[in-house]
């Protein structure tokens, strides 16, 4: 009962910082002039979009941040004088939320040097794609050695399969999935609402399962997530008055893989971040049979959800659809987590 309590209070202050601060962070991005500057060869009717603040992303940043901290605190003093706690005390649980934490910002960092470039620069250009790819790559490397200083050791968990011990292609398989979701994370941010709204269900789906398997902290910090990503929301549904910039959607990216590992089941982004992956892979296959066709398109426009514009459909109805994606596949993982592992 007091950790039910605990982790809906979690999701409640996050939603309420996040929300109060647009009140206070749009109108500053207003008068600093950092606005969107949509790309040429997007859809037409974005141009209304010109000059939408960026850099929103620091609601939710800003709240998850706080709030996990804060929770995961009392968490580790829940029964301790505070006095009294010592390093021994803190678990892999505890590590693998504030190393979480840690890869989260630092891409959350890179975003904001790719905004920034951007608003200097006066258009939709930052960072070069190899650029992002170094750094993203420096993130992801620093975030694993973190859980192997800490004894996380090369294991994880495939549901109905068991622990698997993949040696050292763990080092490398995680910062390829990492990098991979962080990207895909960041190019499903392309409609008002979108990511926004995907990762909430995303959250959700994981806090459910880190409550079968009892990682209390885990579903706390799952909680405060989700509850962050409604309040940005207040804002950011359509027509959106601010825009997360890649300052929120890469620190997205990232929440969400220290969430999965720290569930220890990355694999489970497969299935609960189906939405991610859809974006990312119509971008890869657009551009790859464009190459091999010299010029012919397979979609109208890639990422998947701008095919969906130029199809006719409107940005409320494919926030709504794919939400509902995200939402049936985070419940299938749920049963996935706890009949091949829980039960």
């Amino acid at each position: 009962m007091v950790y039910g309590i605990w982790t809906f209070a979690a999701a409640i202050v996050a939603f309420i910082i996040s929300a109060v601060a647009g009140a206070f962070l749009i109108p500053m991005l207003r008068k600093l002039h950092f606005g969107q500057t949509i790309l040429e060869d997007g859809p037409k009717w974005h141009k209304k979009k010109q000059g939408t603040p960026i850099m929103g992303g620091f609601m939710f940043i800003i709240a998850i941040t706080v709030v996990t901290i804060i929770s995961t605190i009392i968490y580790l003093c829940i029964g301790k004088n505070f006095i009294n706690l010592y390093f021994a005390d803190i678990n892999k649980e505890t590590v693998m939320i504030f190393a979480g934490l840690f890869l989260a910002l630092a891409n959350g960092a890179i975003g904001f040097i790719d905004d920034y470039t951007k608003v200097v620069k006066k258009r939709n250009l930052g960072l070069t794609v190899k650029q992002k790819l170094v750094l993203q790559f420096a993130a992801a490397i620093a975030y694993i050695i973190i859980l192997a200083v800490a004894g996380c050791g090369t294991e994880t968990t495939i549901p109905f399969v068991g622990r698997v011990d993949l040696g050292f292609f763990y080092y490398i398989i995680s910062a390829i999935v990492i990098v991979g979701i962080v990207n895909a994370v960041n190019l499903t941010d392309g409609v008002d609402g979108l990511d926004g709204s995907i990762t909430f269900f995303v959250c959700i789906s994981f806090m459910v399962i880190a409550c079968m398997m009892s990682a209390l902290g885990v579903t706390a910090w799952c909680a405060a997530s989700a509850g962050a990503c409604l309040g940005f929301l207040v804002w950011n549904f359509h027509p959106a008055k601010v825009f997360m910039g890649d300052t929120g959607s890469l620190f997205l990216g990232g929440l969400v893989c220290a969430i999965a590992f720290a569930v220890d089941m990355p694999i489970l982004l497969l299935p609960i971040g189906i939405v991610y992956l859809c974006e990312m892979f119509s971008v890869i296959l657009q551009v790859s049979y464009f190459k091999a066709t010299h010029g012919k398109r397979l979609f109208k426009m890639s990422p998947i959800h701008h095919h969906f514009e130029m199809c006719g459909w409107s940005e409320v109805k494919i926030v709504s659809v794919f939400s509902i994606v995200t939402a049936i596949f985070g419940a299938i993982s749920a049963f996935i987590a706890y009949f091949g592992v829980v039960a």
